[in-house]
């Protein structure tokens, strides 16, 4: 897919950039690579300013100070799922994150075979209390994976998700961000949770198609990003605003 003229955001960056001071960090410009690039036309995520990704212990040892500079502005790294898994690169993930100057936030996949209080006594343990941190994520699904089949009714799927995402606004003082796919969003959580910022799942059309009426803050356009500094694919994601709501809206998220 041919990639529109921009207008770089910030300009090139050395490849291992010093440790930048918290508060206001530099947006570097987006130059990943897609394996399966989607034209997404006039409402294209290339034509937003601030890009990131998500990952977990499938992307391996990541070089973080090369993704950055390949446009990772952010980065959500898995955490947790159910009461009792922590992903075994999370440590090491938030803690190399943060030094090669990125925003970055923890996620929980949340499993519809434990309680809601169980699995956020688990986050809670598992994840610092950064106050420079991105809001907690939690990311919900259905996973045909799991060994959990229980599909509960969507009033039980919002009753679950309420009781851990107050758990966790009271802990980390920033309300988390619900992160869904399309089959899971239309099953469970149309016109819910409108004070909620929502991280939407869309890698074939833009979220207005297929989350109509949706207030969104992140958007996941891609499962099969190409990145120096990791060896496979990689989630691609990107910020609903420009470079300078991205800096509002982190500053009024931290302290």
């Amino acid at each position: 897919m041919p990639v529109p003229a921009e207008r770089p955001i910030a300009m090139l960056a050395p490849e291992n950039p010093a440790r930048e001071p918290r508060g206001r960090s530099r947006v570097y410009s987006h130059s990943f690579r897609d394996a399966h690039p989607i034209n997404f036309g006039t409402r294209s995520p290339r034509k937003l300013a601030v890009h990131g990704v998500d990952v977990s212990r499938w992307q391996g040892d990541i070089n973080w100070a090369k993704l950055r500079t390949q446009g990772a502005n952010f980065a959500y790294i898995k955490a947790t799922d159910g009461g009792d898994h922590l992903d075994p690169m999370f440590k090491k993930n938030w803690r190399r994150a943060d030094e090669a100057g990125l925003k970055r936030g923890a996620y929980h996949f949340f499993y519809w075979c434990r309680t809601a209080g169980e699995q956020a006594d688990w986050f809670i343990r598992n994840v610092p209390r950064d106050p420079s941190a991105l809001p907690p994520v939690i990311d919900v699904e259905w996973n045909g994976e799991s060994s959990c089949k229980r599909r509960p009714s969507p009033e039980r799927v919002r009753e679950k998700m309420q009781v851990f995402m107050d758990k966790l606004e009271r802990h980390y003082g920033q309300r988390p961000i619900i992160y869904t796919a399309p089959d899971f969003y239309r099953d469970n959580l149309q016109g819910a949770f409108p004070n909620h910022p929502f991280w939407l799942r869309s890698v074939a059309a833009h979220p207005s198609k297929v989350y109509p009426g949706r207030k969104w803050v992140f958007w996941q356009y891609s499962g099969s990003g190409l990145s120096h500094g990791v060896d496979g694919r990689i989630d691609l994601n990107v910020f609903n605003g420009s470079e300078e709501d991205w800096h509002n809206w982190v500053a009024a998220r931290s302290s």
